[in-house]
Parts: structure tokens; sequence; C-alpha cells
């Protein structure tokens, strides 16, 4: 056995891929440029895509064994909704930490990885570590500042599981290292979310028990690029499938609330916001029944003119109030 073989993988890099054929190699670029002083895997998961994405994992696992492991899948395993890819990159992983990045986004700093690893290492106390980042637009083709970025800097070392469900996109997925034993609580801790395949929003969950777990480091060093695509799930068309995702990620954290009675003010803001969304769903989808119930004895009038067949008119009225509510309070200010 050669000497790198007998060392401890330290980082494994979980990367999940479905038709990331033109984004690929940009991603694996960003895995084999980091500059450690400990071992690192990728485990590259080709989920039965149907371009050329397994081609390209093909050819960087032959040329960089040590780091590139590929899993090739014959049958898409996301589409399960039954916990199937959870359990496959979970028995892959051997690394002390887990580290994030989807096929289609990508790391630009080559100290990414020893960067949070030395913090992670000196600061038993933090469950994980996640960083700045750009964002790049596929279809404008530009580069432009993450939305949270102000806020992430704002809080910095301070993230609390609240501000986790508060505020959206204030971890990013692509810039996340976590302690593989914090990891594994978090896959532990509640199957509803985690297993079960009911919301379609996975990240929000993990990043908010690591949060009850233990503190949370920021980098403000730009590390990574998300890239926006019109295809992803967070910018998905049409609007029957965009509020089909806007309920499931309010209603994630509806069911968080109410599960850790988090405080008054946070509940009453999310509920509400879950409230907006599931009854402009309910106006495209009327048969859909919500895994997250409203609050008995709240909207009795929205849902009774749903029944009714009322409820697009009235929320379209209400809808215009409300913007010119807002309106003639902005020009009075």
């Amino acid at each position: 056995m050669q000497i790198e073989d007998a060392k401890l993988i330290m980082v494994s890099i979980r990367c999940t891929v479905y038709n990331h054929e033109p984004y690929l190699r940009d991603c694996l670029e960003g895995f084999i440029m980091q500059k450690t002083n400990f071992r690192i895997e990728a485990i590259v998961h080709d989920d039965a895509s149907t371009d050329g994405s397994a081609i390209i994992i093909k050819e960087y696992a032959e040329k960089y064994p040590d780091i590139i492991k590929p899993i090739y899948e014959v049958e898409n395993q996301y589409s399960k909704h039954n916990g199937s890819l959870e359990r496959i990159m979970n028995g892959a992983c051997k690394g002390k930490y887990i580290a994030f990045c989807e096929g289609d986004d990508y790391w630009i700093d080559p100290l990414k990885l020893q960067k949070q690893v030395d913090f992670l290492e000196s600061n038993t106390d933090y469950s994980m570590s996640h960083t700045n980042n750009i964002c790049y637009n596929q279809k404008k083709r530009i580069f432009v500042r993450d939305v949270g970025e102000r806020k992430k800097e704002e809080i910095g070392n301070g993230l609390t599981c609240e501000d986790i469900i508060k505020y959206n996109r204030i971890v990013m997925t692509l810039t996340v290292v976590m302690r593989r034993s914090v990891y594994e609580q978090i896959n532990n801790s509640d199957p509803f979310v985690f297993n079960s395949g009911n919301f379609l929003l996975g990240d929000v969950p993990k990043w908010y028990t690591a949060a009850r777990l233990g503190k949370v480091h920021y980098l403000k060093d730009i590390t990574s690029t998300y890239r926006i695509l019109e295809n992803s799930a967070s910018h998905i068309k049409g609007y029957k499938n965009r509020y089909k995702f806007a309920v499931s990620a309010q209603g994630l954290r509806v069911y968080l609330c109410r599960r850790d009675k988090l405080s008054s003010e946070l509940s009453a803001l999310i509920e509400k916001k879950y409230a907006d969304v599931l009854l402009h769903h309910l106006v495209f989808n009327p048969q859909y029944k919500p895994i997250v119930p409203l609050l008995p004895n709240t909207y009795i009038l929205e849902l009774y003119l749903k029944k009714c067949g009322m409820l697009g008119p009235y929320l379209i009225i209400s809808d215009m109030y409300r913007k010119i509510k807002s309106k003639l309070l902005d020009e009075y200010n």
C-alpha cells in the first residue's frame, strides 16, 4: 500500500449531476485545482443523465483517479423521492468533512477547502463553515453579486437557525463544508423531512439543524460561483411549477417553526408567507393536498371562497389593493 493511500480522507465532496454537460468541466476543474495539505475525494454521482455528462465524468475519473470517484446510475434516483440518492451518497463519502457542489456550479478559490478545514479543525464548537460567493447568469452571460451577500456580512459568525429560516439564500450549498459527524446526526434527526421526499427544498433543513448543533462559521472570501439557470429548481418556469416550489419551500419553514416552537414573530412571518403562496397555488391546483396545512381557524374566508370557486378573483383584487396601498405609502413618505 502506498503512503498516500494510507492517509485518511479529510474531505469528501458531494457532487450530484444530472444533464450538466455544458457546465460540468468547470465544476470538476474546481475540485482538482484545490491545494490542500490533506487528502480529498469528489464523489461525482451521475443520476442517469441523458446527455454527455457521464462521458465527461469518466474522462476526469481516469485522469484524476485519486480525486474523482464516479457513480453511474442506470435509473434516476432523485425522481424516486425515497431517500435512495441520499443513502448512496452517504455510503460513498469517507471524509471527516463533507463539502457540497452540484454539477452546474463551480469553485474559483484553490484554497477554499484548506481555509474552511483549517478553521473547523481549530474550532471544534463550530458545526460547519460557509463562504461568500458570486453568481453567474447563464442566459445574460454576466456575473452578479449574490443577493444575500450583505446579510451574510452583517450576520457573520452569529448565524442562527432562525436566520436560516428567515432569510433566503443566507447559506449557499456550494460554499458549505460540514463535519461528517454533524451531517450524520442531521440525516437521523427527522425522517419526515430528510428521508421521505416530502419537500422539494432539501438544503435549508440541513443548515438549520447544523446551526442548532453548533456555531456556523462564515468566510467572507468569494470562493464559488453559483450558476443561475432558467431550468433549475429555484428558477423554474411557469406559474404552476413556481408556486409548487414556493409552497414546498415555505411549507418546510412552517413545519420547522411549528416543530421546534420558534419565536412567535418569526412563526407569524413565515405562516403569512406560506399562506400567501399556498392560496395562490390552490387557484391553479384546487385538488392539491398540502403536506403542511394552514393553522386551524385562520384564513377561513379564503378557504370558503375556494370552495365557492371565487378564490381567484378575490386574490387578484387583494393583490391589486396591496400594490396600490404600498405605492401610495411610498409616495406619502
